[in-house]
């Protein structure tokens, strides 16, 4: 095992050990459309067909010679048939003929423009039309949106919903995508309970991994939940045999360095290459990372709040990075600060706070008055992380103040 770098790290510098060095994962699965967002793609997507296949008509008209209507207005034509969207017209229009045309129907052979229906009047097959028009007026160009061959999509794009339904377009029904991220995330502590068994005496519900488990999902990742593990070596070194193959182990509690905290000496046995232990933040100042082999560990607060905002901070980044995302834009947004704040001390404070109007009716941010890492009720109404700076001075109402949208 290495000698870890120093106990308390800044964030920054935290973020840059956990993404510096990742390797993108490069195993990859077939996913079906409805099931690939979210994913990223391994491999570039190109086109199996032009879009559209003809050209197309974009209004509702007549299809016409642009020749027939070049004289002086009011100009007469004769209608000879129609074309529907899946339902072309199969003749050729000829001089003085015209199409009835919808959205989206291929354009009759010989037509070259098209007269929307408010600039036509029929009587029977004769039409009168009171404007002249020019070539390719309201067409929509055979391969004006991508052609056959072309590169669509390319390799490492996200797959977000207008993704899926342009390969859907380009004519694929599975895509392929970098194989997700598995994450084990494992909590610890007597003191814990699953979900729906009621808790004994000095018992609490466990909600971590349930919470870091869908922050997993939609950063792209696999979540394992791998339980609890009680506050025994034998119970922890059986709940990380389970973690094996993974590519993330997340633990959540014992990382400080109290006499039940069994965390670190029970990975130091294993063999993990300490970064760090300590980081310069709150909530969240007990928290470590490391490599045991090639899973990266991130040993997470057991408070519901904090290991929920390292878990946003410096998990859903390392997920990115082995997706071979490119690192997330959180330079900070900023607010106007609705109340005092005082001066922080040296750990970088992540405040939650929320948005509403203040006594000048303008919007503002508050911090909310209860703080404790412990409570989620607060994190759920917040829609921010006010963000306070190591040494950070005091502020006035007024102020702005850097903010970290709640994404989570």
């Amino acid at each position: 095992m290495s000698e870890p770098a120093p106990q308390s790290m800044t964030v920054e510098d935290a973020l840059q050990l956990i993404v510096g060095k990742v390797a993108i994962i490069v195993d990859v699965v077939r996913l079906d459309l409805l099931e690939a967002h979210g994913a990223v793609l391994s491999a570039p997507v190109f086109a199996n067909h032009t879009q559209p296949p003809f050209d197309a008509s974009a209004m509702d008209g007549y299809a016409v010679r642009a020749a027939d209507l070049t004289g002086a207005a009011p100009l007469t034509l004769h209608r000879i048939g129609e074309a529907a969207a899946g339902h072309g017209y199969a003749g050729r229009i000829g001089p003085g003929d015209a199409v009835r045309i919808f959205t989206g129907a291929p354009m009759p052979e010989g037509a070259d423009t098209i007269v929307i229906q408010e600039d036509v009047r029929a009587t029977g097959n004769i039409l009168t039309i009171d404007r002249t028009a020019t070539d390719r007026e309201h067409i929509r160009p055979k391969g004006g949106d991508f052609t056959a061959g072309q590169q669509v999509l390319p390799a490492g794009q996200r797959i977000a919903a207008r993704h899926i339904a342009l390969a859907a377009a380009a004519g694929h029904a599975q895509l392929n995508v970098r194989r997700p991220p598995r994450v084990a995330i494992l909590a610890t502590g007597d003191e814990l309970v699953m979900p729906g068994v009621s808790p004994a005496a000095g018992q609490i519900v466990c909600s971590n991994p349930f919470g870091i488990a869908a922050m997993v999902t939609a950063a792209g990742g696999t979540p394992m939940l791998l339980g609890i593990a009680a506050d025994t070596t034998a119970s922890l070194e059986s709940k990380l045999q389970q973690a094996e193959g993974a590519d993330i182990l997340v633990t959540l509690g014992g990382a400080s360095v109290g006499d039940h905290d069994l965390i670190v000496p029970v990975l130091t046995r294993r063999g993990i290459d300490l970064a760090f232990w300590k980081i310069a933040m709150r909530p969240g100042k007990p928290m470590l990372f490391g490599r045991l082999g090639a899973t990266h560990v991130l040993g997470l607060p057991g408070n519901p709040v904090s290991s929920l905002i390292t878990a946003r901070l410096f998990l859903v980044p390392l997920i990115h990075a082995l997706l071979g995302l490119p690192p997330q834009d959180d330079a900070h947004a900023h607010a106007t600060l609705g109340e005092p704040l005082p001066a922080n001390g040296p750990r970088a404070h992540y405040m939650r706070g929320v948005h509403r109007q203040n006594a000048t009716d303008a919007r503002a941010v508050y911090p909310l008055p209860n703080q404790d890492s412990s409570l989620l009720l607060p994190l759920a109404a917040a829609d921010c992380l006010i963000v306070r700076p190591i040494r950070a001075p005091a502020l006035p109402a007024g102020a702005t103040v850097p903010i970290l949208p709640i994404d989570f």
